[in-house]
């Protein structure tokens, strides 16, 4: 099963839905989760171009995630907005036009409390999962 991430306005906020491609369900994907994912891609990668930061989201999920253009540049367009990262052209791997996307020192510091963000909500969510953890 692969989860499509795509975008939607709501109250001028983007929501990301994750629409699960074998039985067309779909189900919602916390606000911020796409920014995270980019922000620790360029991390451990560098600099990335919008492509390269696509395919690597998506092997790094086990190709559970499926990303596509009209998600993913609106979130690095609000990254860069933000200045959580940076932009500039140049030449790809084949020898292309492209706009490299590396993370800020800002962007850097917002990974961080994201980080810590989600790991205290995953051991939230986890002990209503594990009944006999949240009694320890």
């Amino acid at each position: 099963m692969r989860l499509l991430l795509t975008t939607y306005r709501k109250d001028d906020t983007f929501l990301w839905t994750a629409k699960m491609s074998q039985t067309n369900e779909r189900g919602d994907i916390l606000h911020g989760t796409l920014g995270l994912l980019v922000l620790r891609t360029l991390l451990a990668m560098g600099p990335q171009h919008g492509y390269g930061i696509a395919r690597r989201i998506e092997q790094t999920s086990g190709n559970m995630l499926e990303l596509n253009q009209g998600t993913l540049y609106p979130a690095l367009l609000r990254l860069e907005q933000m200045r959580w990262i940076s932009s500039k052209w140049g030449t790809s791997e084949n020898n292309r036009r492209a706009r490299f996307y590396a993370i800020t020192a800002a962007g850097r510091k917002q990974l961080e409390k994201e980080t810590r963000n989600w790991e205290r909500a995953a051991e939230i969510i986890a002990r209503f999962l594990d009944p006999e953890r949240a009694s320890s």
